[in-house]
């Protein structure tokens, strides 16, 4: 089974059944045994046209999508020399059962897959670790794995982009969407190096997001004029206009850089259509910044760096994160409905799996 959304609208989702192709040489068939769902798959959706994320996996036709995930799958088909049947493998996933990959650019950690359609993405994006080889994996820790690390490697890409960067001069980070675990893990990595964070949040999730005491501070969204006029960076992560706007338009003449990352409020339509002040905001790629830091580095130094604060973070993690499992078109279908209207629960870690059954 596979679930399609409709690219335009995401409120409309259809399951399709795997079709059974034959392989050509070359290629490999994966049975897709668990999935993370997040709000960060959502934001996949959001900037698919403009980051190709629905180029990943190319849908049954037009005008319909297979948004990405992180997840386990098992080698059961090969034609392929590069990989043999069994293999366990954590990567880019679609929310199906199965999928078919051409393995290449092969190393002893892992395979990209080189099918055309993947052609020019990001090379992160294409890459399959060998759980075997992967220095980050732990069987019994897949679910952090899943839910956690690829957001966390995007916390840890923030915080050194900033770092890179000397934080533009600023002496506060402050911070949207902050009950996400991007925004949680950016602020558990910016604590340690004593960097202010301002962590902005919803009423309903801020008793939530203080009992983390990663922030410095945490400030509701309707409060945005009580944030310290002073240095700032923002990094925003909800995508909300309107509260961008106003972040901009309070630090105004303080604030030194405007870093987009994600999209978690990415059906708010903006009602503020006056000018932003400057700076203007800047997305962040972080396949880009963590290119940059394997040439500097080398790949061995970025994983160890990467990998020594990835095991500090899941392991706090563990005192206030819970998963919950979803199995099968309704339950998973349930979990996306619940990520796509923008509440989830912030305790809860989403883990899916869709066996084979027909459409329906």
């Amino acid at each position: 089974m596979t679930l399609e959304t409709n690219r335009t609208d995401f409120s409309s989702t259809r399951f399709v059944a795997d079709v059974h192709e034959q392989l050509t040489q070359g290629q490999c068939r994966l049975r897709i045994d668990q999935f993370a769902l997040t709000t960060n798959n959502i934001t996949y959706g959001v900037f698919g046209d403009m980051l190709r994320y629905w180029d990943v996996f190319p849908a049954s036709n037009s005008g319909w999508g297979r948004i990405p995930t992180w997840g386990f799958a098992e080698v059961i088909e090969s034609a392929s020399n590069d990989l043999s049947v069994g293999e366990r493998l954590f990567g880019f996933l679609p929310m199906s059962s199965e999928t078919i990959i051409t393995p290449g650019k092969v190393d002893e950690r892992g395979v990209s897959d080189v099918a055309a359609h993947r052609v020019g993405l990001a090379g992160a994006y294409n890459r399959y670790q060998r759980c075997s080889t992967d220095p980050v994996y732990d069987a019994i820790r897949e679910p952090q794995q899943m839910v956690l690390y690829p957001l966390f490697f995007t916390s840890f890409v923030i915080d050194d982009f900033l770092l890179d960067n000397e934080d533009f001069g600023a002496t506060q980070a402050v911070v949207s969407s902050a009950s996400s675990k991007t925004a949680i893990g950016f602020a558990q990595l910016a604590k340690q190096r004593e960097l202010k964070t301002v962590g902005l949040t919803s009423a309903g999730n801020r008793a939530f997001v203080e009992s983390l005491n990663v922030y410095s501070e945490v400030v509701t969204y309707d409060a945005v004029d009580s944030i310290a006029p002073v240095s700032a960076v923002y990094v925003d992560i909800a995508g909300n206009q309107d509260l961008l706007r106003d972040v901009h338009a309070h630090l105004d003449g303080f604030l030194n850089h405007s870093m987009v990352v994600g999209n978690t409020n990415w059906n708010h339509k903006a009602t503020n259509t006056s000018a932003l002040p400057a700076p203007t905001p800047e997305f962040l790629f972080a396949p880009t910044q963590i290119s940059k830091r394997t040439k500097e580095w080398g790949r061995d130094e970025l994983d160890q760096r990467i990998g020594t604060a990835w095991r500090n973070y899941s392991e706090w993690c563990d005192t206030w994160l819970e998963f919950s499992e979803a199995v099968g078109n309704e339950e998973v279908l349930g979990v996306y409905e619940i990520l796509r209207s923008g509440q989830p629960d912030p305790t809860l870690g989403y883990i899916c799996s869709l066996p084979n059954e027909e459409a329906k």
